[in-house]
């Protein structure tokens, strides 16, 4: 699915709902005390003129005595204005800390919220280091944009606002002088920092590039290592990191070339205002103005201040474009993630506890150690209980990863209650994707897959994979103590029936050594464990699930042979009773499955057991008779 893309201005407003969704009154009090804070920086101007006017008239009249207490009354008001500012800016700090540290709190938990509901193709498709940069480059600069940015562009909008009818008030010619050099900058503004946006968007794309490429790096130092790939490696990131580096230099030059600039105009302008203001003064041209006041040194020194003010605020607009069109690109990634199409789930069967009262089950609120499927029937309404078996069939499916590139054509196999059903072939044969579909981490294209007879795009994926059980060739161990690691596949179960599930596995020896045993608290993915025991921990993470559908997706290939005989032995006691579906390179490992499943470009070439496999003489004799392993 192609992904939407919005513009810098739709992003700002969605941004903007977002956070009047988590603080719809501190928002707009924060806000309040911006513009109170604004309005307060703006008016000195008038003071100003008020003053000057006093001691103009103070000086033709030589009355200096009632010039001091308009000059005290005005000092007095105009500080408890500042006052006012102050409070309200203090306000504003307190606020915007409160609004910003909360609102990147609450979009990292809607991101790993969201990422829960994702699919498994959307981690296939996306590097993991790019997708950690939107937990940490892009929720920075939105940090930047919302805590500095914003409060700076809107305080400065409503001081250039404010200044802007001050002006109009004293003079409409002086502002028409300093309204021709704002044009000026704006036009700059908008031609430089147009540039400087796109570049801001792609520096953010190549930082997740190179966060992605450094994060693979770090996971596979090993390889890197063991084959001296450390120039070919330390080429590649050189090759990432400049690109970074050209539209990092790109995007920073424009924006950079931009403040000085402006400044430099804003200098100019006021000069421009000086020369234009003593020269009405000279000629003694009639002051077109809304207040009606005649040209006066009491207008044209406070115009002169408030041209600096207005172009200064012009400017400051132009120091925030770096954070914000970087703000507005990592917020837009972020907006990315959230808008990804969640998994799609329609099921309706559910798992429920049963219990069987004459010959039927029915569903029951406690624990009875037997589980149904809770099916309701839209067509006439009634609910039937189905017995959780452990019967799967694949009827005629057909399935591509992408359109036109199919990766299993017309496969059919059944596995009743019980049986044990070996996939074979080499790579790419389509083994994996089998068992991702039955857990349905991707849909099928044509075709059905029934669990207990019951069509499995009726059953809520979280039921369905309640009632599977599958150990994958590479292990993921979390931090934690052994304990909880084994407890991740059944959080209610029990001490006991974790060191029992260690126990079934072959894991307790091992485990019992450790220095805290059970409590021996794991990191970094079991780092400190040997291959072999983190396997035989993610085996007993499986077994205390107690699913009657087994899935071992070459499970023992990277242990040794010593380490997989106890393996094995916890594996059949694993299997007793369950239906298990088993892909391994060692065909020593699938002699004595039911049925053993040939597979060739994604088609079934070869069915049936270890010896009538052997009496055709076809390709599982070849690879039999030639070597016991596949590759």
């Amino acid at each position: 699915m192609k992904k939407r893309t919005e513009k810098g201005g739709a992003v700002v407003g969605r941004l903007l709902r977002t956070m009047r969704e988590f603080y719809p009154v501190m928002l707009p009090l924060a806000i309040v005390c911006i513009v109170i804070n604004a309005v307060v920086s703006s008016i000195p101007s008038l003071f100003m003129q008020n003053i000057l006017e006093v001691i103009e008239r103070s000086w033709q009249s030589g009355d200096w005595a009632s010039a001091k207490g308009d000059v005290i009354r005005l000092v007095t008001t105009l500080a408890i204005f500042y006052g006012v500012s102050l409070i309200a800016g203090a306000a504003f700090n307190q606020l915007m800390a409160i609004i910003t540290q909360g609102t990147l709190k609450k979009l990292r938990c809607r991101m790993f919220d969201k990422m829960q509901c994702l699919p498994i193709k959307y981690f296939d498709a996306n590097s993991h280091g790019d997708i950690m940069s939107h937990y940490t480059n892009d929720i920075d600069t939105l940090r930047q944009m919302i805590s500095q940015s914003f409060p700076q562009l809107l305080a400065s909008a409503i001081m250039v606002t404010t200044v802007f009818c001050i002006m109009l008030y004293f003079s409409i010619w002086l502002t028409l002088v300093v309204l021709a050099g704002v044009a000026l900058m704006l036009y700059l503004t908008g031609r430089i920092g147009g540039k400087s946006a796109s570049f801001f968007f792609r520096q953010q794309s190549a930082l997740g590039r190179v966060e992605g490429f450094a994060e693979e790096m770090m996971s596979g130092m090993k390889v890197v290592k063991v084959f001296c790939h450390e120039e070919e490696s330390q080429a590649d990131f050189d090759r990432i990191n400049d690109e970074l580096f050209r539209e990092s230099e790109k995007a920073n030059k424009y924006a950079n070339t931009l403040g000085p600039i402006l400044n430099n105009i804003g200098n100019v302008l006021y000069v421009v205002v000086a020369v234009a203001g003593g020269l009405l003064l000279i000629g003694g041209a009639k002051n077109l103005s809304i207040s009606g006041m005649a040209f006066s040194i009491s207008i044209v020194v406070p115009f002169l201040n408030m041209t600096k003010s207005f172009a200064g605020n012009i400017g400051q607009v132009s120091h925030q474009v770096n954070s914000v069109v970087m703000g507005i690109a990592g917020t837009k990634r972020i907006f990315a993630l959230l808008d990804e199409p969640a998994e799609s789930d329609n099921g309706y069967v559910t798992l429920v506890n049963a219990r069987e009262v004459n010959g039927e089950y029915v569903e029951c609120k406690e624990r009875t150690g037997l589980w149904a499927w809770k099916h309701p029937h839209k067509a006439d309404g009634t609910v039937t209980y189905v017995p959780l078996r452990g019967d799967v069939r694949l009827f005629n499916v057909d399935f591509e990863y992408e359109p036109e590139k199919p990766v299993l054509h017309d496969v059919s196999l059944y596995a009743k209650p019980g049986q044990k059903v070996a996939f074979v072939g080499a790579t790419g044969a389509g083994k994996t994707t089998i068992t991702n579909l039955l857990n349905r981490f991707y849909d099928i294209a044509d075709g059905k897959i029934r669990y207990d007879g019951i069509n499995i795009t009726k059953i809520c994926k979280s039921d369905l994979r309640r009632a599977l059980g599958i150990v994958l060739q590479d292990t993921n161990l979390f931090t934690g103590t052994v304990m909880e690691n084994i407890r991740y596949g059944k959080l209610d179960a029990t001490d006991e029936d974790c060191i029992a599930a260690a126990k079934l596995a072959g894991a307790d020896d091992f485990i019992t050594r450790l220095p805290e045993g059970y409590g021996t608290v794991l990191s970094g993915n079991g780092a400190n464990l040997s291959q072999g025991q983190r396997q035989l921990i993610s085996i007993a993470r499986a077994a205390v699930a107690d699913p009657p559908v087994m899935i071992l997706d070459e499970a023992t290939s990277s242990i040794d042979t010593r380490t997989e005989a106890i393996v094995q032995r916890g594996m059949d006691a694993l299997m007793q009773g369950r239906t298990v579906f088993v892909i391994a390179h060692r065909l020593s490992t699938v002699k004595n499955s039911d049925v053993i499943i040939v597979l060739e470009h994604g088609r079934i070439i070869e069915r049936g057991t270890h010896e009538q496999l052997l009496e055709m003489k076809g390709q599982y004799y070849q690879l039999y008779t030639g070597a016991f392993e596949l590759e």
